[in-house]
């Protein structure tokens, strides 16, 4: 990339990445810090992380049409003042249901697909590649930092300076909008079943599926992992990013093999299929095994190292899968597919949580897994590799 491409791929991820972060910060702490709030049951603590996802799906694909239509610079200010006003309606909540809205509205400023489609539209299309895995590597270090920061923020300040602080990040994200260069829309279309058909095709659906099923595993595994954490007497919450830190390092070290076997030797299903099958290990010994401190420090670092690299490639799968006129539009399907899987994470493990063992999460998460795992082995169609290795 040149020196204004960079530029501008950096302000974009740190957009994305500070939003994500705002997102993900509740992830390591809130479902032992929720018994603060009124009414707090196991369902609404799952509720209160997953539901952000459900109005980043029902949105992502308006906000990314709407884009195309008006431009993006006017959506991603328009997304990232919802964001702020959700983070204050949480902030001052004292019942969990104030949080459940809050999150409901901070995930109403569906503006991923927009970022993606205005990261794709000011970068070359030979340069898309590593535009998009860089990006993708921001929203993985964003969720790294959450898991450092939310406990030593939320051990400072309160679950409700943590949102304080949330709201503070809307807007730095809102000032670098305001340096970003304005676009004119394209030529404009209609929101159709007919204009809907022309971005789906089979390796979208597929890499669809995959960011579904990354995310809900990854929010179920949150419901369970600060409660673990606390009943096996490994760490205080408070103190939990002292275990996350070198768990974070290793990871992006593990991480760093597979990406440099996929751009090395051009077979990015072999590795897909490997990132997919830690995930599944990782799953099924959190399920089986009687956790120590040295046992959960490993399985999560392997927990990372998939998820690492499965968010670093997916968005650069998805790069060239549409034209440009609607590549809001393309995005804005798979960015529903990523926030559906959250918001279904969080209502199935809450629901679990609540009627039955909290260890049971980790069976389901180790079933989507293995789904997920076949439907890469079986598909025919060869995934597409160009876009994470001609550069």
């Amino acid at each position: 990339m040149n020196k204004q491409e960079r530029a501008f791929a950096f302000k974009i991820s740190l957009i994305m990445a500070t939003r994500m972060l705002g997102l993900f910060m509740i992830f390591p702490i809130f479902s032992v810090y929720a018994s603060e709030y009124t009414s707090t049951t196991p369902y609404l603590i799952g509720l209160s992380i997953g539901i952000y996802g459900l109005t980043q799906a029902l949105l992502q694909i308006p906000f990314g049409y709407l884009s195309d239509k008006y431009g993006r610079k006017p959506m991603l200010i328009i997304g990232l003042i919802i964001f702020f006003i959700g983070s204050v309606v949480a902030a001052k909540s004292t019942d969990i249901i104030g949080i459940v809205i809050g999150r409901a509205l901070q995930g109403a400023g569906a503006i991923s697909a927009v970022l993606m489609a205005f990261l794709a539209d000011f970068v070359s299309e030979n340069q898309h590649s590593k535009a998009n895995a860089f990006v993708g590597v921001q929203i993985g270090i964003a969720f790294m930092l959450a898991l450092l920061l939310g406990p030593i923020i939320s051990s400072n300040l309160s679950i409700s300076g943590l949102f304080w602080v949330i709201a503070l990040l809307s807007v730095i994200a809102l000032i670098i909008v305001s340096t970003l260069p304005n676009a004119k829309p394209k030529e404009q279309y209609s929101l159709s079943i007919a204009n809907i058909k022309k971005v789906i095709n089979i390796d979208l659906l597929r890499l669809d599926f995959s960011v579904f099923a990354l995310h809900l595993i990854l929010t179920c595994a949150f419901i369970a992992i600060p409660i673990f954490l606390r009943e096996n007497n490994i760490v205080e919450i408070k103190d939990s990013w002292q275990m996350y830190l070198p768990i974070i390092i290793l990871s992006f070290i593990g991480m760093l093999p597979m990406i440099i076997l996929i751009s090395k030797y051009q077979k990015i299903k072999p590795i897909f299929l490997s990132a997919i099958a830690l995930l599944i290990i990782s799953q099924i010994l959190f399920y089986q095994i009687q956790l120590t401190y040295t046992l959960f420090f490993i399985l999560l670092t392997l927990f990372f190292i998939a998820f690492n690299t499965l968010e670093a490639i997916l968005p650069s799968l998805i790069a060239s899968s549409a034209s440009s006129d609607k590549r809001g539009l393309a995005m804005g399907l798979y960015a529903t597919s990523q926030f559906l899987g959250a918001f279904v994470g969080g209502i199935v493990g809450g629901w679990i949580y609540n009627i039955s063992n909290l260890n049971n999460v980790f069976l389901l998460t180790t079933f989507i897994a293995i789904i997920w795992w076949i439907i890469i082995l079986i598909t025919k169609q060869k995934i597409p590799i160009k876009q994470v290795t001609e550069n």
